[in-house]
């Protein structure tokens, strides 16, 4: 299996997997796994209403470029890099796409995850 393809297909069992959690504290908020593999985005939303009010958000984002997986977007408390290493992502694969870019290049300098 070409790498593109392995990293589509935990990212989108990933969210699949994730969006099945209801939050306790959240009974009428449904999660969404969005998957477009043509253009590599992964996203997981939650919606729905929080008494009167309008909950929509998005939980996590992935992108997948030039090889590497970019992680977006994490409001969740959960170590999703090392969740990602153990399904098969390599740690020099993975990219904060929410650092600012010269913290990534000291990071990379660094052998951490950039």
């Amino acid at each position: 299996m070409d790498k593109l393809k392995k990293y589509q297909d935990i990212l989108a069992n990933y969210l699949v997997e994730y969006s099945k959690i209801k939050p306790a504290n959240l009974p009428d908020i449904d999660s969404y796994a969005i998957i477009d593999r043509e253009n590599n985005h992964f996203q997981l939303l939650q919606l729905g209403w929080q008494g009167e009010d309008y909950f929509f958000t998005v939980v996590l984002h992935f992108d997948i470029k030039n090889g590497k997986v970019w992680f977006q977007r994490n409001i969740t408390d959960r170590d999703v890099v090392d969740e990602l290493m153990e399904m098969g992502v390599e740690k020099k694969d993975i990219v904060l796409g929410f650092r600012y870019p010269k913290m990534r290049r000291v990071c990379q300098e660094k052998r951490e995850i950039v």
